[in-house]
């Protein structure tokens, strides 16, 4: 085993080395980030018996699939607090179904605060879910809590939050759900984070390597419409340069940048990756499943929008 690259050397006639790239090749599993003291058996198995009122039970098969997406996020949070002395507000958008809302409750000394928006049909304002859970470590124990959250879109609205007054916003797995101006709504979270605050963002990375090999086999990489409406679909999904570009921009320092596989990678279903692994060997550390980061809120504005992502506006408010 080559131990710089992760792939198989097989010995050729000629005395030279050629390397045979497998999935094995590309570190796309980095450690997980546990509660300290907790193993990932009982914090699955904890954390799997969260349930909405009212949700339907399939939504326990989102818990299995992304578990190690909920623990990378907490692992984000849990770096940014740590060696904090004064207490911390966080905000945590798209909370539903509060699978990473439990377990920062349970393992961060932040004070949440939740934002949902489940479409123009639903009033605007406070409202409230009712979760349903285990105590940790005692599944015997039965409990339940009702979780406040703000509606609203966050597309259109003014968040309903005073400027300068998070210490954390949590913008998971909602970029790439975005219609029409990501940049307004990074700019509000910026808004209401307090100087040196922190931003936590993840997305599924349009460079994951399944995607690598379905282009190479001409399959298309875009998300299917969706019964949820324009919402439910995945419009615009992003690779780390240009979230890590954009928020540059915009006047973020990002501390932390890292994409990662969270479930079963189906590249070989698509094609066999020995067959391309060495032509990507370079780039390895980019080809997870998803992007993972942490940023502060430390710079000034670009003030316009970026002309990589932007067309069709005026020059004068592009850059």
């Amino acid at each position: 085993m080559d131990s710089a690259s992760g792939a198989t050397p097989v010995q050729e006639d000629m005395g030279e080395t050629k390397h045979v790239y497998s999935l094995k090749s590309f570190p796309l599993r980095p450690p997980l980030p546990l509660p300290e003291g907790v193993n990932r058996d009982d914090l699955f198995e904890w954390l799997r018996c969260v349930r909405v009122e009212d949700a339907p039970e399939s939504i326990a098969s989102y818990c299995e699939q992304d578990f190690e997406r909920f623990l990378h996020t907490f692992g984000l949070v849990q770096r940014a607090v740590a060696g904090s002395s004064e207490p911390m507000t966080g905000l945590e958008l798209g909370a539903n179904p509060y699978f990473t809302t439990m377990l920062l409750r349970q393992f961060t000394p932040v004070d949440w605060r939740l934002a949902n928006y489940f479409g123009p049909t639903y009033a605007k304002g406070n409202a409230r879910q009712r979760v349903f859970f285990n105590e940790f470590k005692d599944a015997s124990v039965k409990a339940d809590v009702e979780l406040e959250y703000s509606h609203f879109n966050i597309e259109e609205d003014v968040f309903p939050f005073d400027s300068d007054s998070l210490g954390i916003v949590l913008f998971c797995e909602i970029i790439e759900h975005l219609l029409n101006d990501p940049i307004r709504v990074l700019r509000e979270i910026k808004r209401i984070l307090k100087p040196d605050g922190t931003l936590v963002l993840t997305t599924p990375n349009v460079a994951r390597i399944e995607n690598v090999a379905r282009m190479i086999v001409g399959s298309n990489v875009n998300d299917g419409y969706s019964a949820y409406g324009p919402y439910g679909r995945h419009n615009r999904e992003y690779n780390k340069h240009e979230l890590y570009t954009l928020l540059n921009y915009l006047g973020f320092t990002v501390d932390e940048i890292f994409s990662a596989d969270v479930h079963l990678n189906q590249a070989d279903a698509h094609l066999d990756t020995t067959q391309f692994g060495h032509l990507i060997e370079y780039r390895k550390h980019d080809l997870g499943q998803y992007i993972f980061i942490r940023a502060r809120k430390t710079g000034p504005d670009g003030g316009k929008r970026p002309g990589w992502l932007y067309r069709s506006y005026d020059p004068a408010e592009t850059d």
